[in-house]
């Protein structure tokens, strides 16, 4: 089994050569301890303008050295270094001295161990010697994706770990830029079919200055992980968005409830709970339909099964019941038995004096009841959609019928 060990290095001049000679020296010792019978090592200067080169250079042929003459992205350097080698498993390990390459070992065995496709090194336990600001920027982004997926890994922008090749195209695409290492924990963790894992590490202060832009890199970071969110798992955001809408709504309405139920009768003051809650229990509705339609076009078109135990799975029960339409007849239904009587005193009085109430909560549940049908309807499509590509990628290219 042959391990790649990809240094991706811009401006390095202060720590290349150490990291190069510790990655070297610790070849015999992966080899020795973990499941590796063979380790390269790919240096990849990204643009470097200093002397990391030629420093570089000096350890040739013992590295394979790929130069970029200008500046591509730290995901791009990993990636063109893995693109060059023909290793089962591949990793990468920051040029800047804060992680030790004989912990590849331990990496090695536990991938092996638990059977996993990727395994990173993690920086957030107590001997670490990470900032304040990047362990709190570390701990929200984690944060983030366990809500978003149901799974944990604590450092997952964590610039040491191992990934087997043959789980890579499932991986793929992974952007240039320092966002790499996030968009792969967030690929991995939101994928059914991809198990990640993580081991607390070594971690030093970094040689030289840092290429992390907190700010800026943080909201790159956090618009990578809501991206994966929405295009591999829509239904977890979307149903929280809804979830929480519904929430709030039935909280607005607990005091004009309580007090109707115990006098009978809606103060005028009311009107604006009434309509906030029609607002926000609108909005749920939309939420968890939009979640729902979104997680069947993602099943048809990237061919990604949903979670096995989601919202998603609870929903789909719904609307393909045969039961389905009496719910939103219902709510059609209950709607109008709130205005019929003032219908009928319109039509026969021309004019009507029913308390406001009863339209907000009837246009409520008209309102509920057409998104449900509407989104019926979309799904039907959806299933055409689906039927039709299925069919597109079981036909040979040649297999045209002629008229």
């Amino acid at each position: 089994m042959k391990l790649l060990i990809a240094i991706p290095a811009l401006n390095e001049e202060a720590s290349i050569e150490s990291i190069i000679e510790r990655t070297l020296a610790a070849r015999q010792e992966i080899i020795a301890r973990s499941p590796v019978t063979e380790v390269t090592i790919t240096v990849v200067s990204d643009g470097s303008t200093d002397r990391t080169v030629e420093l570089a250079r000096g350890y040739e042929p013992q590295i394979r050295l790929i130069v970029f003459e200008a500046n591509r992205g730290y995901g791009a350097a990993i990636k063109e270094a893995w693109r060059q080698s023909d290793a089962d498993l591949l990793s990468f390990l920051d040029a800047d001295g804060t992680c030790d390459p004989n912990f590849f070992a331990d990496l090695c065995i536990a991938l092996e161990r638990e059977k996993a496709d990727v395994v990173l090194g993690c920086r957030l336990h107590p001997g670490s010697k990470m900032p304040l600001i990047r362990r709190l920027g570390n701990f929200i982004f984690a944060t983030l994706l366990t809500v978003f997926s149901s799974r944990r890994v604590r450092d997952t922008a964590s610039g040491m770990r191992v990934v087997r090749r043959s789980c890579l195209p499932r991986l793929m695409p992974l952007p240039n830029g320092l966002h790499f290492t996030p968009a792969m924990s967030a690929r991995a963790m939101l994928s059914e079919d991809i198990r990640i894992i993580e081991m607390d590490m070594p971690y030093h202060e970094r040689e030289g200055e840092s290429k992390l832009r907190v700010a800026e890199d943080g909201l790159r970071f956090l618009r990578v992980i809501l991206n994966t969110a929405f295009l591999y798992r829509p239904s977890r955001p979307f149903g929280l968005l809804g979830l929480g809408c519904l929430t709030a709504a039935g909280a607005v309405m607990v005091s004009p409830l309580s007090f109707y139920l115990r006098h009978d009768e809606v103060l005028e003051w009311m009107i604006y709970r009434f309509i906030v809650s029609h607002l926000l229990g609108i909005s749920g509705c939309l939420f968890l339909c939009a979640g729902y339609l979104c997680t069947r076009l993602v099943k048809i078109s990237l061919s990604v099964p949903p979670p096995r135990r989601s919202l998603y799975r609870l929903l789909d029960g719904f609307f393909a019941s045969s039961l389905f339409w009496m719910v939103p007849t219902a709510f059609a239904v209950g709607g109008g038995i709130l205005v019929l009587p003032s219908f009928l005193e319109l039509v026969a009085t021309g004019s009507t004096y029913e308390h406001w109430s009863r339209f907000i909560a009837m246009s409520f549940f008209l309102s509920v009841s057409i998104v449900l049908g509407v989104t019926k309807a979309i799904g039907f499509v959806i299933d055409l959609m689906g039927e039709k590509l299925e069919f597109l990628r079981g036909r040979a290219p040649d297999n045209t019928m002629a008229p």
